[in-house]
This record gives C-alpha cells, structure tokens and sequence, in this order.
C-alpha cells in the first residue's frame, strides 16, 4: 500500500471517492503514534486500545467538519488529548476512586505490565511521569517521547509556548527530582 502525505490524503477525503479507504489509509498512517501517546497516558494497554479506538471513531465522525485551519495529525493529536483525559476522569468516577488511587493502579500497571519491561530507571520514569499533573505529563509526554516542538504543542493543545516551556520545565525538575531520589 503507497504512502501518502498527510496533503494527499486530505485531498482524497476532498474528492468524497471511497471515503472507507481513505479513513483506513488515515488510520494506518497515525494509529502508531496516537496509540504510544494515549498509552503513555493511561498506561494499561487495553484502555489504550478503548482510548483509540474511540480516537478514530471521533475521527471518522467528524471529517466532514475538519476545517484546515490546522494540520490532519494536529487536529487527530487534539482529539487524542482530550479523549485520554476524559477516559481517566471517567475510569476515576465510574470505579469511585480517588486520583491517589488511580494513580497507584497505573503504578502497578508499570510493574504487571510487559510493555513497561524496563529496568530499574525506565520503570522510575514512569513512575515519575505517572505523578505529574495530567497537563504536565501531557506536556512532557508531547515534548521528551514525541518529540514535538513547542509551536505544534500550543497548535494541539491551544496554550501558548510560553506556558508550554514553563509546563515543561516544571515537569523535567519534578522528574530529576524523583529519579534521583533514594
């Protein structure tokens, strides 16, 4: 199957012919990397599975509305943000679970779970990153394993750069804090 850019792909939901295929061409493109982002999120592999899931459904619902006004990834970036967000709010609730508590499960999850099969430091780091305030793991999470810049983030995530970078650095020295403890 060709790979197309993000431009040709754009244009072929323009044109409305075979829009399954399209979305399925759409879905093999960034599956991969909406699926790290929201599994570092939610840590448990089903419930990242459920979280893309819903992602792509959300996705192929709303593609009549996607304006441009912002890149295809950015938008489908946007959608993961927010759907990893409210999935947690919702698992807190539903299990009527405190955030200690829930943080504690993803914690275990870390140790149960082969996809978190690091040694002792990448363990920590997750561990770590777990801790930070969910805007500050996003951030971290966007910036360290994704690797966007700070103008895509503002773009996906609606907060200037400067807060970005703020958010960034309080998140990396809450980190090296944690890592580095005994």
């Amino acid at each position: 199957m060709a790979e197309y850019s993000e431009e040709e792909l754009l244009l072929l939901l323009r044109k409305g012919e075979n829009p399954d295929y399209v979305f399925n061409l759409l879905v093999r493109r960034y599956q991969e990397k909406i699926y790290y982002f929201v599994r570092r999120m939610v840590v448990d592999h089903q419930d990242a599975d459920d979280v893309v899931q819903n992602v792509f459904i959300k996705v192929w619902k709303n593609l009549d509305h996607f304006r441009e006004d912002s890149k295809l990834f950015t938008w489908i970036y946007r959608i993961a943000v927010n759907e990893s967000i409210s999935f947690l709010k919702s698992k807190r609730l539903r299990s009527f679970i405190s955030l200690d508590s829930l943080e504690a499960s993803m914690l275990r999850s870390i140790n149960d779970d082969n996809y978190f099969g690091g040694d002792h430091v990448q363990k920590k780091l997750q561990a770590a990153i777990i801790r930070l305030p969910s805007k500050q793991r996003i951030v971290f999470n966007m910036r360290y394993y994704d690797e966007l810049s700070y103008d895509e983030m503002s773009e996906i995530l609606g907060t200037s750069v400067g807060a970005l970078k703020a958010s960034y650095h309080f998140a990396a020295k809450k980190i090296t804090d944690f890592v580095t403890e005994d």
